[in-house]
């Protein structure tokens, strides 16, 4: 296992598992807390029609999903200030049309997509030395937006109706976290895939709040948490040759489930 760290792309696969931690822990923290976790799970999937739509165009697909993801934020964020009724409807929709997009993109290209599958499900492991400097740059504007908006921002999430009465721009701040959470999505698709970034998004934030205090301290403790789940996650995919995003999802999931369990039962023995 000690040789693993050798290698170039393992190395390169460590890094920017620790960097990805960083966009994870503060967003998804912000995910988690404002009960976004379905819209979000309607930018990720509708990525895959920017996908498709590279390839259709033949460009790259990356930079194609990553304006397309970014229209497709700002069209949910108009839709949502008009249709607050109904937006589970919207999202499912957003999610299965964006699916079936890409689907349809990739039907009329010609010739074979070879990186498709990688698209779908992502290899932390064959994350180029380049992308690090993506994930990098979007690591240092989240940080630099969320402390700059940071109070605002804890506003929205806990009270909005608050936050709109105090005077605070609401809808400018949720249009914002959109557009973080498509540059987020489009930036992890080649750590663990389009399918599984929402679960990446998430689970580190939702293993930290029974423990964290304030939206900061979530923050932190989700960054620590996604830095621990991607470490070992890529070791595992290594020593046990598994595809490296169902080893970092799955061991979140377990710890998730542990945790939970954990709490219910120290719940039942505090009541008893």
């Amino acid at each position: 296992m000690i040789e693993a760290l050798g290698y170039g792309f393992f190395q390169t696969a460590l890094i920017s598992g620790l960097l990805a931690s960083v966009v994870c822990g503060i967003i998804g923290s912000y995910i988690v807390v404002k009960h976004m976790i379905s819209v979000s799970g309607g930018i990720s999937h509708a990525a895959f029609g920017g996908i498709g739509l590279g390839y259709l165009l033949g460009i790259d697909p990356l930079t194609s999903a990553f304006f397309f993801t970014l229209a497709v934020a700002g069209v949910i964020w108009a839709l949502m200030e008009r249709a607050k009724q109904h937006i589970d409807t919207l999202i499912g929709a957003f999610w299965a049309g964006g699916m079936a997009f890409g689907i349809l993109c990739i039907s009329l290209t010609s010739g074979y997509t070879p990186d498709l599958f990688s698209y779908l499900f992502g290899n932390i492991l064959l994350v180029p030395p380049n992308h690090l400097i993506l994930i990098a740059f979007l690591a240092v504007i989240i940080i630099i937006l969320v402390s700059l908006l940071y109070p605002a921002l804890q506003a929205v999430a806990f009270d909005q109706e608050y936050a709109t009465i105090s005077g605070l721009p609401t809808r400018g701040i949720n249009l914002v976290i959109l557009l973080l959470v498509a540059s987020s999505v489009v930036v992890l698709i080649q750590v663990v895939g389009i399918i599984l970034v929402i679960a990446l998004l998430t689970l580190p934030a939702a293993i930290s709040r029974p423990f964290s205090t304030s939206l900061s301290g979530l923050m932190i403790t989700s960054t620590i948490v996604g830095m621990f789940l991607t470490t070992i996650g890529i070791f595992i995919s290594w020593i046990f040759d598994i595809p490296s995003g169902s080893s970092i999802i799955l061991l979140g999931v377990a710890i998730y489930l542990i945790v939970t369990a954990g709490l219910q039962v120290a719940g039942r023995r505090a009541r008893s």
